[in-house]
């Protein structure tokens, strides 16, 4: 039988700002941890960051380069308070926090260490950008052999059409597919 674990992934402030012009996007996040927990499910939460410094972080490397550019002037990742998880969708104390360094959540990251130490073989997905963190999560789960459902409605990209093609198109030969409200009514544990 199979064993889930709900990952809510990039959704913190200084995402959420970036990629917020859905004004649903938050409580629909909030149904389905609120359903994940009332079913048993563990919520895992998985978080960028880095150390004071951006040692972690390459200059060739284009994206993550900007942010430890911008943090440097003061932006972005600098501040504390931005990189919280968004108070809408806060992590209880009882949850787990992964910190990953680059756009998978098990990159740089002892994700795979957590989901294998609780038996957990299936993972739900949600999170910023579905072009980013959800694309490139889903890709190494399934490379890892997990089970993989996307919550298309518990994704967010700043790009409506990349949203599109990639939910129904690309991570359909991966993973299922489903809709919050559609996923809450049969969770698995």
């Amino acid at each position: 039988m199979a064993k889930s674990a709900l990952l809510v992934m990039d959704v913190q402030r200084v995402i959420v700002e970036r990629y917020g012009d859905d004004p649903g996007y938050l409580p629909r996040l909030r149904r389905a941890i609120d359903a994940a927990r009332a079913a048993g499910i563990p919520v895992i939460y998985v978080v960028v960051g880095f150390r004071k410094g951006y040692p972690e972080v390459s200059a060739r490397n284009k994206a993550f380069g900007q942010i430890a550019a911008q943090a440097a002037t003061g932006g972005g990742f600098a501040d504390e308070r931005a990189t919280e998880v968004h108070p809408d969708v806060a992590p209880r104390p009882e949850d787990v926090v992964v910190t990953k360094k680059r756009v998978s959540a098990f990159a740089g990251s002892d994700l795979d260490m957590v989901l294998r130490a609780a038996g957990i073989d299936s993972l739900v997905l949600t999170g910023i950008a579905t072009s980013g963190v959800v694309l490139s999560t889903l890709r190494q789960a399934a490379d890892l052999d997990f089970a993989v459902t996307v919550l298309e409605d518990g994704c967010l990209d700043g790009d409506a059409e990349v949203h599109r093609v990639l939910t129904e198109k690309v991570f359909t030969r991966q993973a299922d597919v489903v809709t919050i409200d559609e996923w809450i009514k049969t969770p698995t544990t």
